[in-house]
């Protein structure tokens, strides 16, 4: 096999993720006119140099998330100032739910300042900072099956236990913003997460402007099911027209 042909088509399959969202074995091995075994080897590779997700059939874009830029450790001003509004929502002696996720984590300094909260959370790194806050909220913590991918707990046992409680917000970030549908997920393990919304008053969705129009095929959340949708001052007037007309206040961080 032509190593230089090889290379290509292997960037060539980075285009065409990045252009549709999402791309098939079957599909590639068709475009590239080659087999479905030489294209799982592609994605394979792709993957082991940290460029792709495989997926049951195909691949998708590596989350942003989970892309490490080791420039890019602090938590960023547009997640800070997007976590201040979305702690506005926030009274004294909650009862909240905080997902997974860097999003939603840059909203753990600025619970220093409410009193009595009761926070659940399916994510070690959440719980550890939530430990080391002075006004010490009361702490709870899913259980369940480890995710590596959303570095959090899912499965039956955490739906289990959340359905135990009932809480007053839950706050959540979403790998994708379609307005037609809702809050748009990478994850196939997103059961735990309309779980999550079920067991509290209001949903509270973080997501920052760019994850607008990311076509992503797993709905995670329907627009019905959220209060709320704390973002960037970038995002669009007539996104944030639509989405309010559907029910969602939508709330623009500078």
């Amino acid at each position: 096999m032509n190593k230089r042909n090889t290379q290509q088509r292997r960037r060539a399959i980075i285009d065409m993720l990045t252009q549709a969202g999402e791309v098939s074995v079957e599909h590639l091995a068709q475009h590239f006119g080659t087999s479905e075994v030489t294209v799982r080897k592609d994605l394979a590779a792709l993957e082991d140099n940290g460029l792709l997700l495989r997926r049951y059939g195909g691949a998708v874009p590596l989350p942003q998330e989970m892309i490490v830029d080791p420039g890019t450790e602090k938590v960023s001003e547009r997640k800070q100032s997007m976590a201040k509004a979305a702690a506005d929502l926030i009274l004294d002696h909650n009862r909240i739910i905080i997902d997974s996720g860097t999003t939603t984590a840059a909203l753990l300094p600025e619970l220093s300042h409410k009193q009595g909260l009761v926070v659940m959370t399916n994510s070690l790194n959440i719980a550890n900072a939530l430990r080391e806050l002075e006004n010490e909220p009361t702490l709870l913590m899913t259980g369940g099956t480890w995710d590596p991918q959303s570095e959090g707990f899912q499965g039956q046992l955490a739906e289990q236990v959340l359905r135990s409680y009932n809480f007053d917000q839950l706050f959540i970030g979403a790998d994708g913003l379609d307005l037609e549908r809702g809050t748009t997920t990478f994850n196939e393990l997103y059961s735990l997460s309309q779980v999550m919304a079920e067991v509290a008053r209001e949903v509270i969705v973080m997501a920052e402007s760019d994850k607008l129009g990311r076509k992503i095929h797993n709905l995670e959340l329907p627009w019905e099911r959220i209060a709320y949708l704390v973002t960037d001052s970038g995002f669009p007037d007539d996104a944030k027209a639509q989405l309010e007309s559907q029910g969602v206040e939508v709330i623009r961080a500078s």
